[in-house]
């Protein structure tokens, strides 16, 4: 039998080594591999991800720039409209906060820093507010900025990218047939729409999902898809850490188990894609967060929006007793 998984396992490798794509029953044999076979799994995506990133991991940081105080009614949101939960609420930060956030951003050995907001969509004006401060980062650190501003114009994701900006994330964060259970204030296309008009403006491309809110495989399945046809340049894939407060403050299922088999699929369908295992990494990992990176080639360090992460240090120190270095 460890033989018949073994066999298996170097066939989901060979098929993303040689950039073929698995089938939807052989994804569904992923997420149904056996707990107790997970590090033979775990070392088939291993191979794919040494082939195409190595053994380095990017470092990233992310700052929240503006905080609750959103109309949307994303269910799995500490800051959303129907959210209940014990947060700060606070307008744009000040330019010169954003460019000292960047400075610890490139002390903690990122190679990006995200600067995200609430909302449904930004202002103009707190789009060029944004690039202002990006070009005062761009003149003052070699650092990459990714944004993540909610639902862009193709205007203001021109604007963005003349600012210096490199990336804007936006994720799809569940299969377009479960959208509408976790978001009802906008849609699965409004969102494919703004990756659309972020690679109109020669942005790259950052997106992914949430596991963990009540998907089924084959949503999971159709989100790995999906992302096939945006092309993102990043893949960053968020494990539900429930907030009190929030419509899914109780859905609690994932193991560190699952989350791995998760990790290892999106590996197998996006063999050269950084793919960054982000928020809810601590909370749903717990002692096996290192076997995440035989995986993921990409990591936040220092926290998220509103739920505390990995000090840098200690990323450090996790990173190279893998064997892994810091991507530079």
């Amino acid at each position: 039998m460890i033989q018949d998984h073994t066999l298996q396992f170097e066939h989901y490798s060979s098929i993303a080594l040689r950039g073929d794509v698995l089938t939807r029953e052989e994804c569904r044999e992923v997420l149904a591999t056996p707990d107790s076979e997970i590090l033979g799994l775990l070392h088939a995506a291993y191979e794919v991800r040494k082939q195409f990133a190595g053994n380095t991991v990017q470092v990233q940081m992310l700052t929240n720039a503006k905080s609750g105080a959103c109309i949307e009614d994303c269910h799995y949101c500490s800051q959303s409209s129907i959210s209940t939960a014990d947060i700060d609420h606070y307008g744009l930060l000040p330019e010169d906060t954003l460019v000292k956030d960047a400075h610890h951003a490139a002390e903690s050995k990122a190679v990006r820093y995200c600067i995200v907001t609430s909302g449904r969509a930004p202002l103009d004006r707190e789009v060029d507010a944004i690039g202002k401060a990006v070009r005062r980062i761009k003149s003052e650190l070699p650092l990459q900025v990714c944004c993540s501003l909610g639902l862009l114009t193709e205007p203001q994701a021109c604007r963005l990218k003349e600012a210096g900006v490199d990336r804007i994330n936006h994720n799809l964060n569940t299969s377009e047939r479960y959208h509408a259970d976790i978001c009802g204030t906008h849609t699965f296309r409004d969102r494919i729409a703004t990756i659309t008009n972020a690679k109109k403006a020669g942005l790259e491309i950052c997106s992914g999902g949430i596991i963990g809110m009540g998907e089924n495989d084959e949503d999971i399945i159709d989100l790995a898809f999906a992302l096939r046809d945006v092309e993102p340049d990043s893949i960053p894939i968020n494990f539900l850490h429930p907030v009190e407060g929030t419509p899914l403050a109780n859905c609690n299922t994932l193991t560190p188990q699952r989350c791995l088999k998760v990790l290892c699929l999106f590996r197998f369908l996006h063999p050269r894609k950084e793919i960054r295992v982000a928020g809810g990494r601590e909370y749903n990992f717990r002692s096996l967060q290192p076997l995440a990176l035989f995986a993921a080639d990409s990591l936040f360090v220092d926290g998220y929006l509103t739920t505390p992460g990995q000090p840098a240090d200690e990323a450090w120190q996790m990173i190279g007793d893998l064997g892994f270095t810091i991507a530079q």
